[in-house]
């Protein structure tokens, strides 16, 4: 987020609140400096840390760290701490290091007149701990002592940490009663139950409650009060009001230049939400050849169903609801992009991988258990593994989650190939266990990763090059006679054809699609049909047409030439 533009009545409402600041001078929540033209970052992190601790020990929701204001005399002399390089990258580098990558909630610059001169402030707005984990600044943890900074004490730590932490999903939706549930969602939820145990003596019992019974046995109704999570799985959408920020759902579909062909908004009862977005998103057949060896492609859908709903659901389960904002289901051409508000509690992808993994905590726990229980997600966090495994056996590129931010997450999951020789590798490498998958994929999308990795992969010649240039190895042939083959079954890149094409008409001026098809079609690799060679023929003709480097010159295609129009080399 940006650095706050303020209208003319913000402005003055924290030039009062800069006033109130001093006025209170002495609580352990706030920190004046006069700051200069420059202040060491790391005392600003220290001080970070300690503010936030502190705000979280007296239940309040922020502190402040304030430039431009004498500590002593708590006068106002004005700043001109990052006047010229701005402000909006501290947020970042504050947040690169401290606990749970946090950062200010804000950063506000007033100008209050002092003896008739205008006054430059910088007001640091810092976010209290979060509940039951204190904050750090370079895994070191501070507190103030009256206006000393010192290091957090035990005692401090420990009160921190007892703090029990809050569900958002059980605190209950005020005025809100069975009667603004929908019935249809409740009946939903009642099968998927009985599916769920699948005991005949279970499904008898659940049928011979009343809606009420159900859902206090479930605990979504707990002493007649609705809770957030049965508001937000089985809420009826006409009363969607009664939420403090009314959860929502948004799929969006774009053409191949990234522009918004068509969208929907979702409403609750989130429980069929995923049915709901399923039935927009398309889902392909899509063909392609598994190694270099076979003569057959492989047909699968672009998308499984299972990994759809999934990640959907866990959209559903993990979000922020007190942040506000959409879920977002963006479709694109080669993927599905999906966004949900809130941080990534591992704040790593690389710990879910490993079979050992637990989740410390679920920030919806009473939502989490409930969609357990309808069959809506998985349990002990191996849906995400399983997610990963199914891409990895249909030799797909593995899911990109981006985490940058502690504001949202996005999940990509990919519907085709992006480096045919990642889909060579896994094929004939089906012993790799999951991480080392993950490896491969980081270097087909050209992602970093450690020289311990990178040596991990050669030790399975699976790449090849440097560190910072890796890229990955041709398949292995085992015999002489593999090896021909080999060579006959691997494709050039389009480029490698279209050069030719250009090459074959800037030497003869023209050519008749006869001739464009001699001259390709023994250098199409062995796997493809006499008839997709011909499909291939034509594509690389149309999308040099396209760019605008050939062209036809006749509209009667039996006697048209191709002709070149548009000659890089020439310029």
């Amino acid at each position: 987020m940006d650095i706050m533009s303020f209208n003319k009545s913000k402005k003055e409402e924290m030039i009062l609140t800069l006033y109130g600041l001093i006025d209170n001078w002495e609580n352990e929540v706030i920190e004046f400096k006069e700051a200069g033209k420059d202040y060491d970052r790391d005392k600003i992190g220290r001080y970070f840390s300690a503010l936030s601790n502190e705000a979280n020990l007296r239940g309040l929701q922020h502190g402040w760290l304030v430039f431009g204001v004498n500590n002593k005399e708590r006068k106002i002399v004005g700043t001109g701490y990052r006047n010229s390089k701005g402000l909006d990258t501290l947020k970042h580098e504050i947040g690169s290091g401290t606990t749970g990558g946090m950062s200010f909630i804000d950063i506000y610059e007033v100008f209050p007149i002092v003896d008739g001169e205008e006054k430059r402030v910088v007001m640091f707005q810092i976010p209290a701990a979060i509940t039951a984990i204190p904050t750090g600044w370079q895994n070191q943890e501070y507190a103030r002592d009256g206006e000393s900074l010192v290091p957090l004490s035990e005692e401090k730590r420990e009160r921190i940490r007892r703090q029990v932490r809050l569900d958002w999903s059980k605190r209950f939706v005020a005025n809100a009663t069975i009667e603004h549930l929908d019935k249809e969602a409740i009946a939903v939820a009642r099968e998927k139950y009985k599916e769920k145990m699948d005991d005949s003596h279970i499904s008898n019992e659940v049928d011979k409650m009343s809606d009420e019974e159900f859902l206090e046995r479930r605990k979504l109704i707990i002493d007649g009060k609705i809770t957030n999570a049965a508001m937000l799985l089985l809420g009826n959408a006409a009363y969607d009001y009664l939420f403090e920020s009314v959860p929502e759902a948004s799929w969006r579909i774009y053409d191949s230049k990234e522009m918004v062909m068509d969208y929907e908004i979702y409403k609750i009862p989130f429980i069929t939400l995923s049915d709901r977005i399923l039935k927009n998103i398309r889902n392909l057949t899509y063909r392609y050849m598994p190694n270099q060896m076979t003569l057959f492609p492989m047909e699968t859908k672009q998308y499984d169903t299972w990994v759809l709903r999934e990640l959907l659901n866990n959209c559903i389960a993990h979000s922020d609801y007190s942040l506000g904002g959409r879920i977002y289901i963006n479709e694109f051409e080669d993927k599905l992009v999906l966004t949900n508000p809130g941080s990534f509690i591992p704040e790593s992808i690389e710990p879910i991988l490993n079979p050992a993994y637990t989740s410390p905590f679920y920030r919806n726990q009473l939502l989490a258990e409930a969609m357990v229980m309808f069959k809506m997600i998985d349990t002990e966090t191996t849906g995400i593994r399983r997610v990963f495994h199914i891409q990895r056996e249909k030799f797909f590129p593995l899911p990109d989650y981006d985490i940058a931010s502690k504001e949202r997450v996005e999940v990509s999951i990919y519907g085709k190939e992006i480096n045919e020789q990642f889909t060579y590798l896994l094929h004939d490498n089906e012993d790799l266990n999951l991480v080392t998958v993950y490896l491969l994929d980081q270097v087909q999308k050209g992602k970093p990763i450690s020289k311990e990795a990178a040596s991990h992969l050669r030790k399975h010649k699976l790449v090849e090059g440097r560190v910072n240039n890796l890229y990955l190895a041709a398949p292995l042939a085992k015999t002489e006679e593999d090896k021909v083959q080999y060579i006959k079954n691997k494709a050039f890149n389009d480029k490698y054809y279209q050069d030719m094409i250009v090459n074959y008409l800037r030497e003869f001026g023209k050519a008749n699609r006869a001739a464009m098809r001699e001259l390709l079609i023994d250098k199409f690799p062995d796997t493809l049909s006499t008839s997709q060679k011909d499909r291939k023929v034509l594509t690389l003709l149309t999308a040099l047409k396209r760019k605008g480097i050939i062209t036809t010159d006749s509209d009667n295609k039996k006697i048209s030439n191709w002709i070149l129009v548009h000659d890089n080399e020439k310029e």
